[in-house]
C-alpha cells in the first residue's frame, strides 16, 4: 500500500495547505502545541531507543513517523474521553502530560503502567488487539450510565487479523457504543506487509460489515487526522438528539524504525522505501504550514527545541531514582503463588540477604 490520493488530507507532501481544504478550527496556541508535542514525542522516542540499546530500559516500540496520527487524534478528544492504546502510541501519553508517570513501566515498574489511568489512558496493552473488547465494554458501560464520553481505541493493521477485532467492532455496531477505532496502518505488522493482512482494498471498508462508517485519512497529516477524529468523536457522543455511533478510522502512515528494538527491519524492507515515505514526514509538514502562516519562526522553534530537550532529560532522570524490589516479579500474576514460584522467591530473598541488594542487583 502507498499514500493514496483519495485520503482525507489538509496538507500536501511539502506541508502546504491544499486549495479548498479547510484548516481545523484550532487556535494558534493549539496548532503550535500540536507541533511541540509531535517534536517531544520524537525526541523521547530517540532517547528511549538509545536507552534500550544501553540496557537501561526494556524492549521498546518506536513511534517515529507516526506522530501525526497519535498527536492529531488526541487533540480531538476532551479530557474526560478515554484512550486505549496498543504499545506504540506514546504520543497520546505525551499529549495527556503523563510521560513522567508512564516512564517507569519501561524499566520494569508496573506502577508506571497504572499511573496513566489518572489521565484517562487505559494501561498499555502488549497482546495484539485484546484491548479492543475492553474499549467497547468501557464505551458500552458509559452509554448505559448516560454519560457523554468517547472512547478512542488505537491498534495497528496487524490487529485486524485477530478475532478480538471482529468481536469488538461487531458488538460496537450492534449496540451503538460511543467508540472510535483508530487503525494505524503503518504498512508492516512486524515483518508482514499490509497487503498480506487482508484481501480487502482498505482496512476502513471493513466497517461496512459492522454497520458503521469507515474513513481513510493521511495519518502523517496531523491536521487531517484531527479533523477526521473530531468528526468521529462527535458521532460517538451520547446526547439527547442522537444515539452514539462508532467509526473506524484507517490512518495511512509509515513507521521509520523497527517494530520493536528486538526487530531487524533490514531483513524485510529496504532504505529506499523508508526514504520515499519520509517525504511525507508529519513534523516537517506541520512546520512548513506553521511557518507559512506566521505561527512559527526560527526563534520560537529553537525555544521549543530547547524546552523539549530539557523536559525529556528531566523525565529520564527520574528513572535513575527508582529502587527496584525483585519480589515484585512474583506479584500480580496469580491470586495465590504456586509452590514452585514460592520456592524461587524464597531463594531469591536468601541470595539478596547473603550478598546485599546492591551487589546482587549489579550482578
Amino acid at each position: 500500500m502507498e499514500m493514496d490520493d483519495d485520503l482525507a488530507r489538509v496538507l500536501d507532501a511539502d506541508g502546504h495547505r491544499i486549495e479548498g481544504r479547510e484548516v481545523p478550527p484550532l487556535s494558534d496556541e493549539q496548532l503550535v502545541g500540536m507541533y511541540r508535542d509531535m517534536k517531544l514525542s520524537r525526541h523521547f522516542d530517540e532517547r528511549a531507543v538509545s536507552l534500550q540499546r544501553q540496557g537501561r530500559i526494556g524492549t521498546y516500540a518506536p513511534l517515529a513517523g507516526q506522530e501525526g496520527s497519535q498527536v492529531g487524534s488526541t487533540y480531538a478528544l476532551d479530557d474526560e474521553d478515554w484512550i486505549l492504546y496498543q504499545y506504540r502510541e506514546h504520543g497520546a501519553v505525551v499529549v495527556r502530560d503523563a510521560l513522567e508517570a508512564y516512564l517507569p513501566y519501561w524499566v520494569g515498574y508496573e506502577e508506571g503502567n497504572a499511573a496513566v489511568a489518572d489521565a484517562n489512558v487505559f494501561p498499555l496493552n502488549i497482546t495484539i488487539a485484546d484491548h479492543i473488547p475492553h474499549a467497547v465494554g468501557m464505551a458500552w458501560a458509559s452509554k448505559l450510565k448516560d454519560e457523554s464520553k468517547a472512547f478512542l481505541c488505537h491498534f495497528g493493521d496487524g490487529a485486524t487479523s485477530e478475532g478480538d477485532f471482529h468481536e469488538g467492532l461487531n458488538f460496537a455496531g450492534v449496540f451503538d457504543t460511543p467508540s472510535v477505532f483508530l487503525c494505524h496502518n503503518n504498512q508492516w505488522a512486524i515483518s508482514v506487509p499490509a497487503e498480506r493482512q487482508t484481501a480487502s482494498a482498505t482496512f476502513a471498508e471493513k466497517a461496512e460489515a459492522y454497520g458503521f462508517e469507515g474513513v481513510r485519512v493521511d495519518g502523517m497529516d496531523p491536521l487531517a487526522t484531527y479533523r477526521v477524529t473530531k468528526e468521529a468523536v462527535e458521532r460517538a457522543r451520547n446526547d439527547e438528539d442522537d444515539a452514539p455511533r462508532p467509526t473506524l478510522i484507517e490512518a495511512v502512515q509509515y513507521r521509520y524504525g523497527a517494530h520493536t528494538t528486538a526487530d531487524d527491519p533490514t531483513a524485510y524492507r529496504d532504505d529506499a522505501e523508508i526514504d520515499e515515505w519520509k517525504r511525507w514526514d508529519p513534523i516537517e509538514r506541520l512546520s512548513t504550514f506553521l511557518r507559512e502562516t506566521g505561527r512559527l519562526d526560527d526563534e520560537r522553534d529553537d525555544a521549543i527545541e530547547t524546552e523539549i530537550r530539557d523536559h525529556v532529560a528531566d523525565v529520564l532522570a527520574t528513572i535513575e531514582e527508582l529502587e527496584p524490589n525483585p519480589d515484585d516479579m512474583f506479584e500480580y500474576t496469580y491470586a495465590e503463588l504456586p509452590a514452585h514460584l514460592e520456592t524461587q522467591r524464597d531463594e531469591l530473598r536468601r541470595l539478596r540477604e547473603k550478598y546485599g541488594d546492591e551487589a546482587f542487583l549489579r550482578e
